[in-house]
């Protein structure tokens, strides 16, 4: 199956939270932050959105960091996936 995003939407998968620290102390699920790290999986087409011209500057494949508790999640095939609008989308992290 796949998820085919509309409009400034972004089909994004949240990168794994850390389970470790810095200094090596493993954190339990409840005291881990949600994550804020994905990479974008399907890009909308931008365009008319709310009477506004949208242009998408995010491709598939780009490393973002998203606003905490934006999105909707939803499971496909057994991965979950977030659906954000593009300007929940903080960056683009380049390497």
């Amino acid at each position: 199956m796949t998820i085919k995003p509309l409009g400034d939407r972004v089909v994004i998968k949240i990168v794994e939270a850390e389970e470790k620290t810095s200094s090596g102390i493993f954190l339990t699920a409840a005291s881990q932050e949600k994550p804020q790290w994905a990479e974008v999986i399907a890009v909308g087409p931008g365009g008319l959105v709310d009477g506004k011209e949208v242009q998408m500057t995010v491709k598939v494949g780009d490393r973002v960091i998203t606003s905490k508790y934006s999105g909707t999640e939803v499971k496909c095939d057994g991965v979950e996936y977030n659906i954000v609008r593009q300007g929940d989308i903080l960056a683009i992290v380049e390497d």
